[in-house]
């Protein structure tokens, strides 16, 4: 089954690079290495016009839109990637985004699982507070009926700490 809209087409590079520039840095560019803000444009990627390039006047570093992102270092322009994100968000199947991108199986597998773990690293941690109800949790409680065995073990766990 062929999509009604190829939304490839519909998605700009341009708009694409703006939103990863505007979510990444709202208070204007800063250097990935040093966190300076002073930061000038230096030219544009040769395969993406769209792609800024920069250099770090404090620390001289070279970078980009996409430096130290997940989208960085990969093959599929950035348009691909935010489409995957998408489709991963409608809860589509890695077939169904490759159908819908015209893409490989694995290349989307890949490109999944980088978003899953770029999403989960970002993710801050869950503190759990109060009263914790949990269904159906194994504890090892030991050797029941030899506290003995129990005892030995945890002073052995201390020692090899």
């Amino acid at each position: 089954m062929d999509s009604l809209v190829n939304l490839q087409f519909l998605v700009d590079d341009a708009r694409c690079f703006d939103t990863v520039r505007r979510l990444r840095w709202p208070e204007g560019v800063r250097c990935p290495i040093c966190e300076s803000d002073k930061v000038a444009r230096h030219g544009h990627d040769d395969r993406q016009p769209e792609r800024q390039r920069y250099r770090c006047t404090t620390c001289q570093a070279r970078l980009d839109d996409l430096t130290d992102t997940i989208f960085a270092g990969h093959h599929q322009p950035l348009r691909i990637w935010i489409l995957c994100l998408y489709f991963m968000g409608l809860n589509l199947s890695n077939h169904q985004v490759a159908r819908e991108l015209d893409l490989n199986v694995g290349d989307v597998q890949a490109m999944t699982e980088q978003l899953r773990a770029g999403i989960m690293a970002a993710r801050p941690a869950e503190m759990l507070e109060g009263v914790v109800e949990c269904d159906e949790v194994y504890v090892t409680a030991g050797h029941k009926g030899q506290p003995a065995v129990v005892a030995k073990k945890a002073a052995r766990a201390g020692a090899a700490v």
